[in-house]
This record gives C-alpha cells, sequence and structure tokens, in this order.
C-alpha cells in the first residue's frame, strides 16, 4: 500500500501480495457479498444477510477493491472523450474533522475526506478517482492520472478534450501543468442563496462561467453530470450516506470500496439515460457484464500481474546470483 503521509490516496496498490481470504469461503458466497455491497449495504447488513463475519467481508472489500483499482488502471486508457467533467464528494474517515482536531489527531488518515471523480459528459464513464484531502496534493495527483486515460490531440485545436470543473483554485495549476494546453478547459462557479436548514439544498442564486483555455462556447461548460453522479455514489455507496453509521473507518477500506463501485458503474450497471453500461457506450467492452462477470475478469488479471511479478523476482534472483559467481 502507498504512504498516507502525503494525506491523499489514490488508490492503486502497490503491494502484490493478495489479502487472505478465509479457504471456506466459496467465488459465489464472495460475489454475493461483493453484489449486496455494490447495491448500497452496510458491512453490518451484508453480514446479517449472508452469515459471514465482518471481518472476512472487509478482507474481500479490501482485496478485490485494491484488484478492481489495478484492473481500472490497465483497462481504462486511451479514451477518445470530448467533454470530461470533474468534481469532488465530501465523507469522512473515523471521526469527523472538528473532533479530530480537538483530540489533536493526525487529520491525514482520519476526518474529512474527498473523493475526486471525472465524468464522461455523453458516456457517463467514471474515467477515474482519487480519494484524500481537498488539497493541492490530491488535486494534482487526481489531474496526472486523468492525463493518463486521454487522448490528447499532437496539434493543438477545437477537437482538443474539454475539461469543465468548479471553481477550486488548484485545478487551475494542475490542469496547466500536466496537459500543457492539450486540453481545452472552463470554469462554472455557481452562486446560492442562503440555505434555508442544515441539511435543505440551498437556492441556486446565479452561475458564472469562464473560459480558461480554449472554450469558444461558454455554454458548453457544464459540471451538472457529474453532480448527479455524487447522488449515485450515495446511493449505492453505504460509506458516503449522509447521518449514518456506514462509514469508513480507515482510509484504506474507503478506497477499495470506491474502486468496487467504480468498476461496477461502468461494467455491470445499465445508464438509465444511454440503455446500455458506461464502459459499453465508451467503447471498452462490447456487452453488458454481470458481477460474475466482473469478478472473473479482474481476478484473472489479478493473477496473471501475481505470476508476472513472480517471474521478474526469479528472474532478478537467478541474475543475483550470477552477478555473485563471477
Amino acid at each position: 500500500m502507498p504512504a498516507l503521509a502525503t494525506a491523499f490516496y489514490h488508490g492503486s496498490p502497490q503491494s502484490k501480495e493478495a489479502i487472505p481470504v478465509a479457504n471456506f469461503l466459496s467465488r459465489e458466497k464472495q460475489i454475493q457479498v461483493l453484489r449486496l455491497l455494490s447495491e448500497g449495504n452496510s458491512i453490518r447488513s451484508t453480514m446479517r444477510l449472508t452469515g459471514i463475519e465482518k471481518k472476512t467481508i472487509t478482507r474481500i472489500v479490501v482485496r478485490f477493491g485494491n484488484q478492481c483499482r489495478a484492473y481500472l488502471d490497465y483497462k481504462l486508457v486511451n479514451l477518445p472523450l470530448d467533454h470530461v467533467q470533474l468534481d469532488e464528494i465530501w465523507t469522512f474517515c473515523r471521526i469527523k474533522e472538528g473532533h479530530a482536531r480537538k483530540r489533536n489527531l493526525d487529520t491525514a488518515r482520519c476526518g474529512d475526506q474527498y473523493l475526486f471523480t471525472a465524468l464522461d459528459t455523453e458516456t457517463k464513464l467514471l474515467v477515474t478517482f482519487a480519494v484524500g484531502k481537498r488539497t493541492w496534493e490530491t488535486t494534482d495527483v487526481f489531474i496526472r492520472d486523468l492525463k493518463r486515460r486521454l487522448v490528447l490531440p499532437v496539434a493543438l485545436g477545437e477537437d482538443r478534450p474539454q475539461l469543465s470543473t468548479d471553481g477550486f483554485q488548484p485545478y487551475l495549476p494542475a490542469i496547466r501543468r500536466h496537459f500543457h494546453g492539450a486540453v481545452r478547459h472552463g470554469v462554472l462557479i455557481k452562486q446560492y442563496s442562503d440555505n434555508t436548514g442544515r441539511y435543505a439544498p440551498p437556492s441556486l442564486a446565479g452561475t458564472e462561467r469562464i473560459n480558461i483555455s480554449g472554450i469558444s462556447d461558454l455554454t458548453t461548460i457544464c459540471t451538472s453530470h457529474v453532480e448527479r453522479s455524487n447522488l449515485t455514489i450515495r446511493t449505492f455507496m453505504k460509506r458516503f450516506t449522509r447521518l449514518a453509521l456506514g462509514f469508513s473507518k480507515k482510509l484504506e477500506n474507503l478506497a477499495a470500496a470506491t474502486a468496487i463501485h467504480v468498476a461496477t458503474y461502468n461494467f455491470c450497471r445499465i445508464h438509465g439515460s444511454l440503455k446500455c453500461t458506461p464502459a459499453m457506450a465508451a467503447g471498452v467492452v462490447d456487452q453488458l457484464w454481470s458481477m460474475d462477470d466482473l469478478y472473473n475478469a479482474v481476478t484473472e488479471y489479478a493473477a496473471k500481474e501475481r505470476a508476472k511479478a513472480k517471474r521478474e523476482q526469479w528472474i532478478q534472483k537467478l541474475l543475483d546470483r550470477l552477478q555473485q559467481g563471477n
């Protein structure tokens, strides 16, 4: 696992050792657990429905979530997307930020955490994500990973992909640093009136669209689709449900659960406006996947990577012995 000292968690597992799952737990049981969790159930409700111990369910989430992140890194690349919307959604880990500060806890691993998401406007594909504090560092990691996934034109022109963001300031230098003008960028700032209650949504008072680079039609600057995706996240991920007890207790578990949601959303869930999955609309796959198909694809890729790592390790040991013999 990558260290969390920089207060962000991109989610890409560096350890090649699989987290053990009880030998008696069958493939069908594991898929049942993942299916229940992906439909918005909490770990404890999944435990009651399946009879599987809570620690075992947590191990399944972490193991399969890390494998999902690796598979997403492998599968979601070279995407010819036209318009990607970026946003952040709030949650917290272990303890609320205010209580953590009162107890002088290290808030890098607890307190407020944000999920950065990138959603394609046309295919509704969740291109990538990052989990961490709402800081310059997390934004920089998020934008760098987004660039790796997009197909960028050689010549600068109107055919460049468009990025739409909110007014969060770190987006501007991060996009400028990593894309070097290879994308068009617009900012949508929404003004709200005073909130009518603690949990009531504020009324929209007005909007301001700003061209940062290459936007000729300001009306195309939009973040509504990615903001609607936040509702889907809160609906199907118990860890993001407000005023509930399903929040994450560990940052690693939050990142792993998010990777499972992104994989399930992209490959297994038919989007209401598309009548197919986002992965099908983006041309990543050519048919609807079930949870069984996703499980097979992810675990097979993980097995290949483990075998590849073992071969590389064996070759390196052989080279070391040859050098010692000389």
